[in-house]
């Protein structure tokens, strides 16, 4: 079977149209660095570094996983302590220490995957998932879903939590390519899906979709996909296109960018 090139994921589907509410934070050329130029070195070394909300997110989610190695820890004075050492927390900066910890000590507190069925955890560290072969009318992609965690509900229902840090908003879209990814997984069982802030320990309605939901997903990542690597294909011909392939959306989400110390449109200075 020849190598299938197009691919979709809800990092994707963010990096194309942005959550509801979120249009004017929206960069193209964003894009353009992350999928396009993303074996330049400069753009690699960029890539390779998380900023801190990224770095809170990924050591969270480690921390959680740490609780569920050994039945020991999670009740013990020293279970926080034990964990950050795992972590190697110690070296991280003040602030990621600081809400790492934070939020250690509220899952200890509030341990809601305790006497659950769980089916997969993730560390959050373990890269690409393996993808799913979803062939759709003419076209043949590949779907990728990190599933934070999967539970069984007693009713064996599938249960798909993703976890979250910060303020950032829950996007349903998310929720939507899991339950797609989860109807290909498991086809034999019933799915939804929630999102939990292990910060606020405040977790999203259970969401649900049809196969006809489902389906016009699936219609809409493909024609993505087909569409990312039509773009592709026009910057690998003519590098001096790149900034009209991927046009940028200069503002004040430049200050958050990680592109923005090699953008010549990016603006640095406050956006009022």
């Amino acid at each position: 079977m020849p190598k299938t090139w197009e691919f979709a994921s809800y990092n994707l589907l963010s990096l194309f149209s942005p959550a509801v509410g979120l249009e004017h934070l929206h960069c193209d050329m964003k894009r353009g660095f992350t999928k396009a130029r993303k074996r330049e070195l400069q753009v690699a070394e960029l890539l390779q570094k998380d900023n801190i909300h990224q770095r809170i997110g990924i050591l969270a989610q480690r921390g959680i996983y740490e609780f569920y190695q050994t039945s020991l820890i999670a009740d013990g004075k020293d279970a926080i302590a034990q964990i950050a050492e795992v972590l190697h927390l110690s070296q991280e900066v003040d602030v990621v220490q600081t809400k790492v910890i934070q939020i250690l000590e509220n899952y200890q507190s509030n341990q809601f995957l305790a006497d659950k069925k769980i089916i997969k955890l993730s560390r959050g560290d373990e890269g690409f998932p393996e993808p799913i072969l979803i062939q759709q009318g003419n076209n043949t992609f590949n779907l990728y879903a990190a599933m934070d965690c999967v539970l069984q509900e007693e009713d064996g229902v599938l249960h798909i939590i993703d976890f979250k840090t910060g303020k950032s908003d829950f996007d349903r879209r998310q929720a939507y390519i899991y339950l797609l990814a989860a109807s290909y997984i498991y086809p034999q069982q019933k799915a939804v899906a929630s999102f939990y802030n292990l910060e606020t320990c405040q977790q999203s309605e259970r969401i649900t979709a049809s196969s006809s939901i489902l389906k016009s997903f699936q219609i809409e990542l493909s024609l993505l996909s087909q569409r990312h690597q039509k773009d592709l294909y026009r910057y690998r011909r003519n590098f001096d296109d790149f900034n009209r392939i991927f046009p940028p959306n200069p503002g004040v989400s430049c200050r958050y960018c990680a592109f923005n110390s090699m953008c010549k449109f990016a603006i640095t200075e406050a956006v009022a």
